[in-house]
């Protein structure tokens, strides 16, 4: 062979084999590279010896519309989890920077997306965007700079999970549903929130899973008891256990929720932590219709206990002795008078469920309303001029209002889903319930199902979605607004 051609050869082979080398590894990823408008270019460095990323990312924000951050991604289809261990290199500059577990459908800087992301303040939450170019939701967890985290999709519905020193995952709850066109990307992402710096974190022991489907009979339901802002419709975990809980009541000092769980009642700070049983002497039914008086010193419950029937009762805030309100059942409370001086209701009588009104001390019941079908989940207006109630009189569920004295019946909402338990805001300017799709019958409200909970603005009849999620009977049954009308209590569930 010619000695040039030899040489030649051996230079194009160097160039080419040199090229090869300079690849960055990515593990087990496939590509990276910088989304929207970021000043300064970000970095990836895979370490074999340990499978740790390092990344350093700049960019404004991960909000509203758009993000500006640095992407470490493949791309994937199906059920799967992605989970690592996350570190912040240094203190940072601004304690909003995010170190997040991203699934995208695309590298476009307004995406739809959903990320479990670690603040620089330990702050831990799960960000989603519905729509290409909508605006960013959030749930906040109400655990801190956990050790690892967690990212899961199953089916169209996006959680999160969390774990401590020992390493063992907790649920952190507040699922959601959104849903991805395959294949989407998955992978690791640094946003500095401020696009004059660079920001680093360490991502290791990460693992990408594909997740198999889980035997109806190996599922056991899991609840999360939340709170949603009606300015932003952004989301905080306070409470999640596993089993069913249900129905939040907000007390009126705005400090504390009332729930049901297993025939009981309790009590939890609305910032967390332990719940405390509130005693109910023979009363061991309770069901998820239960309340507190306008002035805060009685609650009212809704209990099986002495007939095997749901019957409605009154006793202190603090826990007592319940005294028996409705001599006959089923009777299910909704709805306490503005002046404290009556109940509303849904009964079954004759084999038909309407709505009546009893004295709050006990006395006869009046009935208030005689369509025929359900007529369900009655609440007074603020003001104590109208009853918001459910019925099917209309063929789909829907929300309808009428005065006290159960005149002037008239129908709020006309769309083609089924409407359940409206709740007026304190202020009287909102009402707040839940939604379910047209694959459930107009007079059943079943658990474990696809759920909207919506707001219609009083004044404007503007309705809208504020969130989507798994839930049902049991998620927002009862009056749960907050008494400054600007957050809402309810609970979603998970089956894992």
């Amino acid at each position: 062979m010619n000695n040039k051609l030899t040489i030649s050869v051996w230079i194009i082979l160097g160039l080419a084999l040199g090229s090869c080398n300079s690849e960055p590894n990515l593990g087990i990823f496939t590509g990276n590279g910088d989304i929207g408008n970021v000043w300064h270019a970000g970095s990836v460095e895979f370490n074999p010896s340990d499978s740790s990323y390092t990344i350093s990312g700049g960019g404004t924000n991960m909000w509203f519309d758009s993000d500006q951050l640095h992407y470490l991604w493949k791309q994937l289809s199906g059920d799967v989890s992605i989970e690592a261990d996350i570190a912040w290199v240094g203190e940072g500059d601004n304690a909003h920077r995010k170190a997040c577990l991203i699934i995208r459908q695309d590298l476009d800087t307004s995406a739809i997306y959903a990320d479990a992301a670690i603040h620089g303040d330990g702050l831990t939450s799960i960000q989603y965007r519905e729509t290409a170019g909508g605006t960013t939701r959030e749930v906040q967890s109400n655990i801190s700079s956990p050790k690892r985290v967690r990212l899961e999709k199953i089916g169209d519905y996006l959680s999160m999970s969390v774990a401590s020193g020992d390493g063992s995952f907790t649920s952190s709850g507040g699922s959601f549903k959104l849903t991805f066109q395959e294949p989407f990307y998955i992978g690791l992402g640094v946003c500095a929130h401020n696009n004059d710096v660079i920001e680093t974190a360490i991502f290791s022991n990460v693992r990408i899973d594909s997740l198999g489907p889980i035997p109806d009979s190996l599922k056991s339901v899991e609840s999360t008891l939340e709170t949603i802002s009606i300015a932003s419709f952004d989301r905080r975990v306070v409470y999640h256990a596993q089993g069913r809980f249900e129905a939040p009541n907000w007390t009126p000092d705005g400090k504390s929720l009332i729930y049901n769980s297993g025939g009981l009642l309790y009590k939890i700070p609305v910032t967390g932590g332990d719940p405390v049983l509130i005693p109910t002497d023979f009363a061991k039914r309770i069901n998820n219709d239960h309340g507190i008086s306008p002035d805060g010193t009685q609650l009212v419950i809704s209990d099986g206990t002495e007939a095997r029937r749901s019957l409605i009762y009154t006793l202190p805030i603090e826990g007592g002795k319940p005294k028996k309100i409705t001599p006959i059942g089923p009777s299910y409370w909704h709805g306490w008078s503005p002046d404290g001086q009556t109940l509303v209701y849904c009964a079954d009588r004759n084999a038909n469920y309407d709505v009546y009104a009893i004295p709050a001390k006990g006395g006869k019941e009046i009935r208030l309303t005689t369509a025929e079908g359900l007529d369900d989940g009655p609440e007074y207006s603020p003001d104590g001029k109208y009853i918001y109630f459910n019925s099917v009189r209309s063929g789909a569920m829907q929300i309808w209002r009428m005065k006290p004295d159960g005149s002037e019946q008239e129908q709020i909402t006309t769309d083609e889903y089924n409407d359940w338990f409206a709740h007026p805001s304190p202020d009287g300017k909102w009402i707040v319930y839940v939604t379910f799709g047209t694959d459930v019958p107009a007079g059943s409200h079943p658990a474990n199902k696809d759920v909207m909970l919506r707001l219609m603005n009083l004044e404007t009849k503007e309705v809208r979605v504020m969130a989507k999620l798994f839930g049902g009977q049991g998620t927002i049954n009862v009056p749960s607004w907050s008494p400054d009308s600007e957050y809402v209590a309810f609970v979603s569930y998970q089956l894992k």
